[in-house]
């Protein structure tokens, strides 16, 4: 969560929005959305996100850098959890990331 929120403050501009919910979907499942309305991530990048040390080359609003380590880490993460990740975006309109964790009456970790 922490590093898809410090993504969304990073590549979204002074006065933009950034939201987070979080619902109980079915079978007891979590899913948590972070929604930004910031510079959005271009279709050439899109399917290496995940990739380790995949670098935009883009600095974020304020001239922030990037190691290209912190979305595969997170995905790591939450495959670890037996969720799953995903994100939407276009370029110049935001990105939503979304998580789906099991319940906690899930047998994945079994």
């Amino acid at each position: 969560m922490d590093n898809l929120i410090s993504n969304a403050l990073k590549f979204t501009h002074y006065g933009g929005s950034i939201s987070i919910e979080i619902k109980q979907i079915q079978n007891e499942e979590l899913q948590i959305s972070i929604a930004d309305t910031g510079i959005g991530i271009p279709a050439s990048l899109q399917d290496d996100l995940f990739k380790p040390y995949t670098v935009s080359g883009r600095e974020g609003t304020s001239n922030e850098k990037s190691t290209g380590l912190g979305l595969s880490i997170t995905k790591e993460i939450v495959e670890l959890h037996c969720g799953k990740i995903w994100f939407e975006s276009k370029e110049g309109k935001g990105t939503t990331f979304f998580i789906i964790l099991p319940g906690i009456k899930s047998n994945c970790l079994n």
